[in-house]
């Protein structure tokens, strides 16, 4: 393995792990001042981190392995999708995997994870939270392969440092009828996959309306602490690949000179996303559960029409 390669791989992995919980606590803060509260500051996840490490885990009576491999396994494919995807540098000592299906069955594989351990613990939330869980599933990630499939078209690649090196040398394709419908279909099912509004509210424990929350009512302690980190983790990851995707100036090649420039480009550009999407969520509700399918669908029909107009409108 090159050694410049490795560096960069760490530093994206130290970036993600640092930033991650700073990023949700940007949004909860855009969200409080929108709303007239003061907030308790961007740092504030990082505080409840700390205060939840320091505590002992509880495991509930009857629960297995699923429920107590869940965290460490959802923690696990989250650092190795921050070493995958090309998030401030193409140079990655796993670039030959880091591939469209491998992306989305790393994602496929903490979800399903985490839905186990939730019927694990045997609770009605539990339940109603994994059922919830794999509906969505179900829909997002088809479409997930459906939308980069229409950038890979192009590149006859489905690598994702193949697709952002073209997309670099030829910046026009951002403009193209298929960059734009595959990247609003791509924005639909990053806010679908990580839980925010209108898919899910992650402020409320109200039955009816949610999903995350239902899945981990029985984690406290560290586990609880390892969940909640890689939630933010995939939150700043898929807004990071969604940047890279269509965005990418400002990504590093095979530099480390390059690096600090790339760091600068990926926190603005992640930073004014969840600027934007904290900001939405203060001003559209929640969809009734039973709606959620049709607004996934809709963006499964964007990525339909994205592959084929990457095919005829070339």
């Amino acid at each position: 393995m090159n050694r410049t390669a490795l560096i960069c791989a760490a530093v994206q992995v130290v970036v993600v792990v640092a930033g991650a919980p700073l990023l949700v606590g940007l949004m909860r803060q855009v969200r409080a001042r929108l709303e007239g509260r003061a907030g308790a500051g961007i740092s504030q996840p990082w505080r409840d981190l700390r205060k939840l490490l320091r505590r002992a885990p509880a495991t509930p009576t009857g629960t297995g392995w699923a429920f107590r491999l869940a965290p460490l396994l959802l923690v696990g494919t989250s650092l190795v999708l921050a070493a995958v995807v090309p998030l401030l540098t193409t140079a990655s000592p796993l670039n030959h995997t880091a591939d469209l299906f491998a992306v989305v069955g790393l994602l496929a594989l903490g979800t399903v994870t985490l839905a186990l351990a939730a019927l694990d613990t045997g609770t009605a939330f539990g339940g109603m939270g994994a059922s919830r869980e794999m509906t969505i599933l179900a829909l997002v990630e088809p479409t997930i392969l459906v939308a980069v499939l229409a950038l890979s078209a192009r590149v006859g690649s489905t690598n994702l440092a193949e697709i952002v090196t073209t997309t670099l040398n030829d910046p026009l394709r951002v403009a193209s009828p298929a960059s734009l419908l595959a990247a609003a279909a791509l924005l639909i099912v990053v806010v679908a996959e990580t839980g925010r509004l209108p898919v899910d509210n992650p402020a409320t424990h109200l039955e009816l309306t949610m999903i995350h929350e239902a899945m981990i009512l029985e984690y406290a302690g560290s586990d609880l602490a390892l969940v909640e980190l890689a939630a933010s983790m995939r939150l700043t990851i898929l807004l990071g690949l969604l940047t890279s995707l269509f965005l990418p100036w400002g990504i590093a090649g095979a530099s480390l000179a390059a690096l600090p420039l790339a760091l600068a480009a990926f926190v603005a550009k992640v930073a004014i996303l969840g600027i934007g999407l904290g900001a939405a969520e203060v001003f559209i509700a929640k969809l009734r559960l039973f709606r959620v399918p049709e607004l996934l669908a809709g963006s499964f029909v964007l990525a339909v029409l994205a592959v084929a107009s990457s095919f005829f409108l070339a």
